[in-house]
């Protein structure tokens, strides 16, 4: 071995004490493993759809994985260096430090123990690693890649002047020829290293171009595989080995690189891929998948989804209760098989809506696993998934042993989880997820690699207001620059919108020109057709009107009562309704109105209530009983009442025989329809004929502050002016939305138009408000392709918190998660009477509440936090040791159920769920 060889494999990546042991890495091993895991995972784990958008700029399939390549075996080459090498151990282990830095001075780093770096932390080495091959030459879309190996990418000016400025940390002394050749011929000889495994010559081969969006998935790419290098072993018990440190006495020589990554490889992977075939018969599918031939309408957009060749972004505009799912569900399979992608996330706006959706992919995803004979993993993403019944129990893809006879599953594989999450080929998550692939938050390359190999699925695509389509809009924009199809449901889509879902797909495949790029049908921004499919086929935009008969069972005459009346007598009108049977639903637009109203429901009236402040436990439990008893083929009771908010009016498959609802925008009105009459069953006399009353129109213009404070005056006052006495569904529905959310209407009112410009005003301030920390559209300017900066303004206080994050991307005041306790004498007991110390941490953890906004709102958000933990670490300082409570904030209440809490009454009932009341509220 030469000298210089001998100086190079002795620098080391990665030391720690294990077990009394010391153990290294030599940097040589870290560099290839990366190597060819990162080369692995290009062969094996992406897919063919990723494989195509990375292509761009290189000439062959053999180029491109030469340069993936060389990513991985050269990300650490900062660590060549002094600053690195002289770093103490993250344990402060000094014999370690010491030890590893004299066995550099005895393989050639003279003086390297007496080093003065003062210097050190302006050169990390992901940092130093651009700055070294910023000095070879390499491009500048390359050397930021490699710079951004750890989350985020550094500005140019960082990278200037680097070796000049901060000359020791690269070379050990600021003005030493003789160190500086020295260093120096050891950098280069790793690179050549790094090429020569990577399959290059020199540095000339690498390209000198590579676009944004490209670039934005290598990185993604090479943070995964630089994890999975980094991976010591799959768990903690230390059974299954990844890639291990070694005994400090041992070298680079004695490691088997090939061995210890298959090896490594053998153990990670316990997923098989999903390999889409093409729906030849789509009635057949519809029997396979869910055991029923199509409807009409899901039959002819099948069909038509079918026969897309290059699939770009379709929306899908049909009536509540048609089977859109099952719609999205064949198409993904559809565009999966035709554009080369294997896995598929559904996005949703809420929790509830979620956890429903969940159980039918997952069902759909079982039967695909059975049929292949495959095991195939499945992440629910939201931030109470691990209370989820479906999905807690689910088999770890880890336990299932590698037999023969243990195939077919759908299974949880832990290690994607956190940032790593979205990894999992198939998601069903929150609308959150998505929308954060436009927030400047470190790792984002991460979620845009595991979106851009996905069939994306946007449900209920009308819930979001103008500060979340702001995010939806940039994510769409990356997800048409990543060719990824996109489906997008709605049953009450303004046109407006799917104007704008399209234009976002268009601008990120195609760039600012799109338009002279792109074939559209004739009247296609003024089409109003209901049902309609929209779909994006290569450069030419189609389109399906005609579907024949919807059906009978799914058409419904609703009449319309304007209902302006007391709560009591509200209540009166109700129950004279069902009064020989029936379900109501009252569908309000605050929790404190639903709450207020399930107080006048006399007891012996079945009664349920739903809204967001109930603890997770019992908000589930309501929402399995609403759906066993009013759902499909529930058991439906004599007479009931159904209170709740907006989340009754969101893809929850229940039916109501009479709906009441407080006035709201059109589209959300017939959303709530939706629920009225949903199946053909069998009604009370009194209520064969869908009826629904609308409440709190005091008077054109005049809705209520509460009202008029969540939605605004303008489309209250659109919707009020249009409402019919008699609405026919499906045939009105796309009319009426378009009516409301036309701007440029010809209503001559005052008032109307100082609403309108009151809430024109309130969009673009939400819009600005949401702008301020999105990422950019993707750069298809050669002068502007480089991922340099691309994650400025990051801000620190979403970074590093799930929850903030997913906050920042919904325009919500912010508030506080807390466990929901209570004290009976001098025991602390679960609400439902379960004490602590008799509760598993698990189930404890489930107590989760949100405080109201209203609460806090005035109080200092992070002065409340403190006087929680304080709280919480004198009653249960055992929490800080438990994998379930760490970090959990605790709220008391009396054996009432009651508390205060800087100014407020807080209580709780399982009934109506938490409410609150100023103090001075008598």
């Amino acid at each position: 071995m030469t000298n210089i060889k001998r100086m190079a494999y002795s620098l080391w990546a990665k030391k720690n004490v294990q077990d009394g042991q010391p153990m290294w890495l030599p940097l040589i091993v870290h560099l290839m493993d990366t190597k060819n895991v990162i080369g692995w995972l290009y062969n094996h784990w992406i897919d063919d759809g990723q494989r195509e958008v990375m292509r761009e700029n290189f000439d062959s399939e053999e180029e491109l994985l030469k340069f993936v390549r060389f990513l991985g075996a050269v990300h650490d080459i900062g660590k060549a260096t002094p600053a690195f090498q002289t770093k103490k151990s993250y344990i402060r282990d000094d014999e370690l430090d010491d030890y590893l830095v004299m066995r550099l001075v005895e393989a050639g780093f003279n003086g390297l123990d007496s080093a003065l770096l003062e210097s050190r932390k302006h050169s990390p080495h992901n940092l130093a690693g651009e700055a070294l091959l910023r000095d070879w030459d390499v491009s500048e879309e390359v050397c930021a890649v490699i710079g951004g190996h750890h989350g985020k990418p550094f500005n140019v000016v960082d990278v200037d002047n680097q070796l000049e400025d901060y000359t020791s940390n690269y070379f050990q002394r600021d003005s030493d020829c003789n160190l500086r050749r020295k260093w120096s011929s050891i950098q280069k000889y790793l690179l050549k290293e790094v090429l020569s495994a990577s399959g290059y010559d020199s540095l000339a081969d690498l390209p000198e171009k590579i676009g944004q969006p490209q670039a934005v998935l290598f990185e993604g790419l090479l943070i995964m595989s630089d994890w999975l290098a980094s991976s010591e072993y799959l768990d903690n018990s230390h059974h299954m080995p990844m890639f291990p440190l070694i005994d400090i006495e041992e070298s680079a020589s004695d490691v088997d690189l090939d061995s210890r990554y298959r090896t490594a490889i053998t153990n990670w992977d316990r997923d098989d891929s999903v390999q889409f075939g093409p729906v030849s018969d789509v009635d057949s599918n519809y029997e396979k998948r869910w055991g029923f031939k199509p409807r009409n309408v899901q039959k002819i957009m099948s069909d038509a989804i079918g026969r897309i060749r290059k699939p770009g972004i379709v929306v899908i505009e049909a009536p509540m209760g048609i089977g859109k799912t099952e719609i999205a569900l064949t198409a993904a399979e559809q565009l999966a098989y035709t554009s080369g992608r294997d896995g598929l996330y559904i996005g949703l706006p809420t929790q509830a809506t979620t956890n429903a959706m969940f159980d039918r992919v997952n069902e759909w995803l079982k039967n695909i696993a059975e049929e292949d004979d495959e095991n195939i993993s499945i992440r629910l993403m939201h931030g109470k998934a691990m209370f989820n019944q479906t999905y807690s129990h689910l088999p770890h893809a880890e336990n299932i042993a590698d037999e023969d006879d243990a195939h077919g599953a759908v299974t949880v594989n832990s290690w994607f989880s956190g940032k790593k999450s979205i990894l999992t080929k198939f998601t069903v998550g929150t609308i959150d997820n998505l929308l954060l692939m436009g927030l400047k938050q470190k790792h984002l390359f991460l979620r845009h690699l595991g979106f851009s190999g996905k069939v994306v699925v946007i449900d209920e695509a009308h819930a979001y207001d103008a500060y979340m389509n702001s995010y939806l809009y940039k994510a769409i924009e990356w997800l048409g620059a990543y060719h990824v199809p996109v489906v997008v449901l709605s049953a009450t889509l303004p046109k407006d919108k799917r104007i704008q879902l399209f234009g976002s797909y268009l601008r990120g495949k195609f760039g600012k020109k799109w338009k002279g790029k792109v074939i559209f049908p004739d009247n296609w921004e003024s089409e109003e057709a209901y049902p309609l499919l929209s779909y994006l086929d290569g450069t030419h935009v189609g389109r399906v009107t005609d579907f024949g008969d919807v059906g009978a069972g799914q058409k419904k005459s609703v009449h319309i009562h304007r209902f302006d009346a007391s709560d009591e007598e509200l209540m009166k009108n109700v129950l004279e309704m069902i009064h020989d049977g029936g379900i109501a639903g009252i569908i309000v637009n605050t929790v404190k109105r639903a709450q207020k109203l399930a107080e006048l429901v006399p007891d012996d009236v079945e009664l349920m209530v739903l809204h967001s402040a109930f603890l997770a436990p019992d908000r589930v439990k309501k929402e399995k009983r609403l759906q066993d008893e009013i759902g499909k083929r529930g058991n439906r009771p004599q007479r009931m009442i159904v209170i709740g908010t907006q989340v009754l009016e969101q893809s929850l498959d229940i039916d109501f025989d009479i709906l009441y609802t407080d006035i709201a925008p059109m589209d959300l009105i017939l959303q709530r329809i939706g629920r009225l009459h949903r199946h053909g069953i069998r009604r009370p006399e009194k209520l064969t004929e869908p009826q629904t009353y609308v409440m709190g129109i005091n008077e054109f213009g005049d809705y209520g502050d509460a009202n008029e404070g969540i939605y605004g005056r303008y489309l209250l006052m659109k919707t009020d002016y249009y409402l019919k006495d008699r609405i026919d569904i499906p045939k009105d529905i796309s009319s009426l939305v378009q009516k409301v959310y036309r701007e440029d209407d010809d209503l001559c009112d005052e008032e109307l138009e100082k609403a309108r410009n009151e809430f024109q005003d309130r969009k673009e301030k939400a819009i600005r408000k949401a702008s301020a920390f999105q990422i950019s559209p993707p750069s298809y300017s050669k002068r502007k392709s480089s991922i340099h900066g691309w994650l400025n303004r990051d801000k620190a206080d979403v970074s590093n918190s799930d929850q903030r994050a997913s906050a920042a991307v919904r325009d919500i005041d912010e508030t506080i998660e807390v466990v929901l306790l209570k004290r009976n004498g001098d025991d602390y007991e679960i609400l439902d009477g379960g004490k602590l110390s008799d509760t598993d941490s698990k189930r404890i953890a489930e107590q989760l509440i949100r405080i109201p906004s209203a609460v806090i709102s005035e109080y200092n958000i992070d002065k409340a936090i403190r006087k929680l933990e304080k709280k919480t670490r004198i009653l249960f300082p055992e929490w800080e040791d438990d994998v379930w409570l760490k970090g959990a904030l605790a709220m008391v209440l009396d054996a009432d159920l009651r508390a205060d809490f800087d100014g407020w009454h807080l209580g709780y009932s399982d009934k109506c769920g938490l409410s609150y009341e100023r103090n001075d509220v008598d």
